[in-house]
């Protein structure tokens, strides 16, 4: 899985490197049946130990809303943790809500519907979801 992985983001290639989160730096990529994904490459120094990153997998995996990305799999092998989610292929949220010139181009009903997307993700984690879900997995630009 963890070669797959790796030829899939051109072995982790700052080209396709997405941005850095929380836990460790996210990468594109795309699998030989053509699908796009996001790998999230936990960090060595990430604070998360080996058991509790595969408790919390299945967990994360049964969350299904759609306005949460989906987690697709895991990748523990060879030293190396990996998430692998969904591609969306836009930017990060925080940049159509914050930014000065792409926020401009929106208009207020889309702002509307963007902020109310976020809303029914987050009241899906926080209430409606059999799993309760704590802040650690948020991040505020996500």
């Amino acid at each position: 899985m963890f070669l797959e992985v790796a030829k899939a983001t051109n072995n982790f290639s700052d080209d396709n490197k997405l941005g850095e989160g929380g836990f460790g730096p996210v990468y594109k990529g795309m699998l030989d049946d053509g699908h796009m994904i996001a790998a999230k490459r936990l960090s060595e120094n990430s604070s998360q130990g080996l058991n509790e990153f595969k408790s919390e997998v299945p967990c994360i995996g049964k969350l299904q809303h759609r306005n949460l990305v989906t987690l697709l799999g895991c990748c523990i092998e060879k030293g190396e943790r990996i998430l692998i989610y969904e591609y969306m292929p836009n930017k990060r949220l925080d940049f159509f809500i914050f930014d000065e010139q792409t926020r401009k181009s929106f208009q207020w009903l889309q702002r509307y519907n963007i902020i109310n997307g976020i809303a029914r993700g987050l009241l899906y984690l926080h209430q409606d979801s059999r799993l309760r879900v704590g802040k650690k997995f948020q991040r505020k630009p996500n």
